[in-house]
């Protein structure tokens, strides 16, 4: 159908409810849906405390044959993957070394001086600078072809609702951080404008029968699927989440570094992580957003993943010695489920056919899962993890590459050149003299 009328004339013809908006506005054949070629997008996603680097990263660079235990859950896609040894955040200032970890490791500058004390280091503030997700969501919504509704999301995990430097990776500009929605209720509310009292759980879906009859006819076959698609993902999420008990109370974690979270909350996280990946994987169906962030707990964060059978606190366990076996393999079983939180995103990204263009979602987005720290007992920014799934920025994907202690402002560039978006800078200048990472395309 070729776009001869506005969205707002469309809607007022046919009569639709403005509820039905975020249904029908993406439709390709309705024509307001920004179809200026490929829809490239980018995952950020941050488990905290370091890893087990023995179990983690490969021996050697080359083609990945397989993976350390850490990271067996991505063995499904092995070939799309790109594991990067070697990259630092050198950012130095106040802070202290979980605070530097997450609040520079998206920006790549200091933080402001500020009250937060971290121990015997000095006391920091917020980022002095804006986050590479938000870079790169800017630069896509400066230009018409790419403007989405959203621009970027912002999900999490268990987040503290206490902000302080701890809580924050995202960061809108200097001194504004961006507080991640970590309330499935919540972000199911932002992305379809749910009004009804949510212990009701009425189905919205009731309200909008009429009006997506009307546009059926008006849509082209491919599109009608994807409507029903869409439809039919809310109905069964809005399900989902009315039979969740408790995640309606998630994200009010104690704030306090020491306690840890609410247990209550604490052993909803699979849950949660669930609903939180399937709402994202569905706003980039849906071309709401083509950034978006999962933010697992924060740094220094506290998650007792009785699950899989680790009691103790993570960022407790984080601090023992390599040389307690135990606490070791139970690190271990900490990143392996955060793997399996990636290769699940991965799976239902690579399941959903890319509307409107070929492949699938999977082809046309990168993840980037990080860390705040390379080793939690260390407290060392060397060895940032890194581990980039996908086919959104077209890497040469499936190896391992090691690199000499390259400053991480090099690697926040290079994501924004796979965006056409060619910056000679990010963060701190100091950090960017050498350019775009190598050995990456």
């Amino acid at each position: 159908m070729a776009r001869t009328t506005t969205r707002r004339d469309f809607v007022r013809k046919l009569g639709i409810g403005g509820a039905a908006l975020p249904f029908i506005l993406n439709l390709p054949s309705l024509g307001f849906a920004n179809q200026g070629g490929r829809k490239q997008r980018l995952v950020v996603v941050f488990s905290p405390n370091g890893v087990v680097q023995k179990n983690f990263w490969a021996d050697e660079p080359g083609p990945l044959s397989s993976f350390k235990p850490s990271l067996e859950p991505l063995e499904p896609f092995r070939d799309r993957t790109l594991l990067l040894k070697g990259v630092c955040n050198k950012i130095k200032g106040d802070g202290d070394g979980h605070m530097r970890g997450i609040g520079c490791l998206l920006t790549g500058v200091e933080l402001f001086p500020g009250n937060i004390q971290g121990g015997s280091d000095t006391p920091a503030g917020w980022a002095s600078g804006l986050s590479i997700d938000q870079e790169i969501a800017n630069f896509l919504q400066a230009d018409e072809a790419t403007r989405t509704r959203f621009g970027s999301l912002e999900f999490g995990v268990m987040v503290p609702n206490h902000a302080d430097t701890w809580t924050r990776m995202s960061y809108a500009g200097p001194n504004k951080p961006l507080a991640p929605i970590d309330d499935p209720y919540q972000m199911f509310n932002k992305l379809y404008g749910r009004l009804k009292d949510q212990e009701s759980l009425k189905s919205i879906l009731d309200d909008l029968q009429n009006d997506l009859k009307k546009v059926r006819s008006h849509v082209s076959a491919d599109d009608r699927r994807l409507l029903d698609e869409h439809a039919q993902f809310v109905r069964e999420m809005e399900l989902q989440l009315s039979q969740s008990k408790g995640i309606e109370e998630v994200g009010h974690a104690v704030p306090e570094l020491d306690p840890g979270l609410d247990e209550s909350q604490n052993d909803q996280m699979p849950e949660i992580s669930k609903a939180q990946i399937d709402l994202m994987v569905n706003s980039f169906a849906a071309d709401f957003n083509r950034v978006a962030t999962l933010q697992y707990t924060n740094s220094v964060g506290q998650a007792k993943m009785r699950w899989i059978g680790v009691g103790e606190g993570h960022h407790e366990l984080s601090h023992e010695p390599n040389s307690n076996d135990e606490a070791q393999e139970k690190l271990t079983k900490i990143n392996h489920w955060f793997a399996e939180q990636i290769a699940y995103m991965a799976k239902r990204l690579d399941e959903t056919p890319e509307p409107g263009g070929d492949g699938t979602l999977l082809d046309n987005t990168t993840i980037v899962w990080t860390n705040e720290l390379g080793a939690g007992n260390s407290h060392t920014r060397n060895d940032i993890p890194f581990v980039l799934v996908g086919g959104g920025l077209d890497y040469r994907m499936g190896r391992a590459v090691h690199y000499d202690r390259v400053n991480h402002n090099r690697l926040l560039m290079s994501l924004a050149h796979g965006f056409g978006h060619r910056i000679d800078r990010f963060g701190n200048p100091d950090y960017c003299g050498e350019g775009t990472l190598p050995d990456l395309t």
